[in-house]
């Protein structure tokens, strides 16, 4: 690695911190993705591919650079950046509308979607980041690429968006505090028509917000069901949050 930032930019190239490194081969069959991308087919929510760099010992895929860093980071470091819920709602209605573009538009499944995975840009927009990848390749043991077929679908994006959404509204990690969580405790708490008013985040649990958490909690609840059919498409989660975002606004 030492040899390849020394022959490919040096000290600049090692104060990057979003390279991703993969071998031609395993490249190959997203090129067509990268295609689409590249010609800027997406919307607004999805971040950018500005090239793919085959040419060198070890190829490289170039995105846009994101100012904010992670939604994970903003949500779970230590500073705790102070998030109202209007800012969260548009994170989450934005988010579902970069998803709902992938699976309509382009029929691109994600299969990652997760904090860590969304980023966010100038005034907090949110950009979903590696998809494509993230899907299509996998490495055993001896580093051979295997490909991932018959488990992703867009209701496995519907799914996580979910487990976002909780994220989001709780500022808890998915699993957190000795394996606790996150999904089975509103889910269990959803069971017993129990108000989860403890699980949200303090911030933005005052009494005023309390009607928009719990219609926040629904959508969430119906993006994890566990029949798949029964889960919403992400053009319905978009519709929801908007109307949400709308009547909350007035």
């Amino acid at each position: 690695m030492k040899e390849y930032f020394e022959k490919n930019g040096g000290p600049l190239l090692e104060k990057i911190n979003s390279i991703k490194i993969f071998k031609k081969e395993d490249l190959r069959p997203v090129l067509k993705s990268c295609n689409i991308v590249g010609k800027g087919a997406f919307g607004e929510n999805i971040v950018k591919l500005i090239g793919c760099c085959l040419e060198v010992d070890i190829p490289m895929l170039v995105y846009e650079f994101i100012p904010k860093g992670s939604l994970h980071d903003i949500l779970h470091d230590q500073d705790m950046m102070q998030l109202n819920l209007d800012l969260r709602l548009r994170i989450a209605a934005e988010t579902a509308e970069g998803l709902a573009y992938m699976h309509s538009t382009a029929a691109i499944l994600h299969g990652d979607a997760k904090p860590a995975n969304i980023l966010l840009g100038n005034e907090f927009i949110p950009k979903i980041s590696d998809f494509g990848i993230s899907r299509l390749i996998a490495i055993d043991k001896e580093q051979r690429a295997k490909y991932i077929i018959g488990i992703l679908t867009k209701k496995s994006d519907v799914y996580s968006f979910g487990v976002v959404l909780l994220e989001l509204i709780s500022r808890k990690e998915a699993t957190f505090s000795d394996n606790n969580s996150l999904v089975m405790n509103f889910l269990d708490a959803h069971k017993i028509k129990r108000r989860s008013t403890e699980l949200f985040d303090k911030d933005i649990a005052a009494p005023r917000n309390m009607e928009l958490l719990d219609y926040l909690v629904g959508i969430a609840i119906d993006c994890l069901n566990l029949d798949v059919d029964q889960r919403p498409e992400m053009t319905q989660v978009v519709e929801r949050l908007l109307m949400l975002k709308i009547s909350h606004d007035k």
